[in-house]
């Protein structure tokens, strides 16, 4: 099986890419970021909102987590339900950064995400691929860009959304606190893979990222 890891900070447009160029190889997206939000979720239904919880193991053990494809979308599925669209509320997301520094929870999912990628051919994006989950991916990128670049672009996200109550330099600030709580974690902190190539996305548009990386692929085989 072939894959393809992404790796990156918080903003630089790393699932977005990974799912245009899943399409464009005809690859499987595995979004492991929503995996994350998943136990978040799962956690927080529980009671649970301090990453020092005593329950969190015990509880980890009732804690089922399945992906299944439905038109090429990745759904994610907790103890049986479709909660996909729960994902990508703000709460969650700030609750997954906490969650996700604990090891028992990262050992879980990233047997989890190895087993997928031996199923099938797989774009997977995160924070810990290349040097983590697929440390022999065909191919690794690490995506970034500035954080004004990623503060506008989730501007951009929650205006679309809706939001109206809102501050960019708030945003700013909040996507550097996460940069350096990634970069700083014990377990598998966010770094730049040895054999990763380095993309700033900061001056490119979605399709000239997408048709450089194309073009790695082209050139790895």
């Amino acid at each position: 099986m072939n894959s393809i890891a992404i790796d990156g900070p918080a903003g630089a447009g790393k699932s977005s890419i990974a799912k245009a160029l899943s399409k464009r190889l005809g690859y499987i997206y595995i979004d492991t970021g929503a995996m994350y939000r998943a136990v978040a979720l799962f956690f927080l239904d529980e009671g649970v909102k301090d990453s020092e919880d005593s329950r969190i193991e015990s509880l980890l053990e009732k804690l089922d987590i399945s992906i299944k494809y439905e038109d090429g979308t990745q759904k994610v599925f907790l103890n049986g339900v479709d909660v996909s669209d729960k994902l990508r509320l703000e709460q969650i997301g700030k609750l997954a950064s906490k969650f996700s520094a604990i090891g028992s929870v990262r050992e879980k999912l990233v047997a989890l995400q190895r087993k997928l990628a031996k199923k099938e051919n797989v774009v997977m994006d995160g924070r810990d691929i290349g040097t983590v989950v697929l440390p022999n991916a065909d191919l690794k990128i690490y995506l970034s860009a500035s954080s004004k670049v990623r503060a506008k672009r989730r501007y951009l996200e929650l205006l679309e959304k809706g939001n109206t109550d809102l501050d960019i330099n708030l945003i700013e600030d909040e996507i550097i606190k996460r940069d350096e709580a990634d970069m700083n974690r014990e377990i598998s902190p966010l770094k730049q893979a040895e054999d990763a190539y380095y993309l700033d996305s900061s001056d490119m548009t979605l399709e000239e990222v997408v048709s450089k990386i194309l073009s790695m692929v082209k050139e790895e085989k």
